[in-house]
């Protein structure tokens, strides 16, 4: 939630000007009206000023994310998205398509993106087992969004994490079991669990994106790193 700034300051030149004004009334001198405007204007000018300040800022803070992800989707979550695009059945995603792509190429594989098929449970049992993996990448992201006040990273992060904790408990108590089998008997566990696996995917696939329109080299060194992962495997 946004606070103020200087809200002594504002609450000041709001009360001049309502002086300005009740002295107009006593004394019906048009100039105080004109002097009553001017706090106003100065008042307006800074709340400006301010939103202007506080767009460069957030623009910059999410320049720094873009980075930070841009690390992390190389390191710890290349082997979460190399196992969440190999367990696809639709749409079919593979990483040299990816970086052979262009910009529209790409931006037609995240239309097709918004619904996802996967090949079998034991493979989504796979990607599963990432996230788990991940888990301290995600808390890492819902600390940074806490720090710079993105909430809609912020609830992203709680419902992948509250899937991870599903996750775990599950693990701990069937360290055999197939989890994908028993969330497909829960309704609202295999929702969850179909959004999350999906939204990774989308989430790879809008980075990618934003690399490949800002920074194609960036694009290049991520994808080159999959491919080798994929061609090592």
């Amino acid at each position: 939630m946004k606070t103020i700034k200087n809200p002594g300051l504002y609450a000041a030149l709001i009360a001049a000007s309502v002086l300005f004004l009740v002295l107009q009334r006593i004394t019906h001198v048009e100039f105080l009206l004109h002097l009553a405007a001017i706090p106003l204007e100065i008042l307006l000018g800074a709340l400006l000023v301010e939103r202007f300040l506080e767009g460069r800022k957030k623009a910059e803070r999410l320049r720094q994310l873009m980075y930070i992800k841009s690390y992390h989707f190389r390191g710890v979550m290349r082997g979460l998205f190399i196992a969440n695009l190999q367990a696809l059945k639709q749409p079919s995603l593979t990483i040299p398509e990816i970086r052979r792509a262009g910009p529209a190429e790409l931006w037609d594989m995240r239309r097709r993106a918004e619904h996802v098929e996967y090949d079998s449970d034991e493979k989504m049992e796979g990607v599963v087992m990432e996230y788990l993996k991940a888990r301290h990448v995600f808390i890492d992201f819902m600390e940074r969004a806490i720090t710079h006040d993105f909430e809609a990273i912020f609830h992203g992060m709680i419902y992948v994490l509250n899937f991870i904790q599903d996750i775990e408990l599950f693990k701990r108590r069937h360290p055999d079991g197939l989890f994908v089998a028993e969330a497909r008997c829960h309704p609202d566990l295999g929702e969850k669990m179909d959004k999350v696996l999906g939204d990774g995917v989308r989430s790879f696939l809008d980075h990618a994106i934003e690399l490949k329109e800002k920074h194609p080299e960036m694009f290049e060194e991520l994808l080159a790193d999959y491919q080798l992962s994929v061609s090592m495997a």
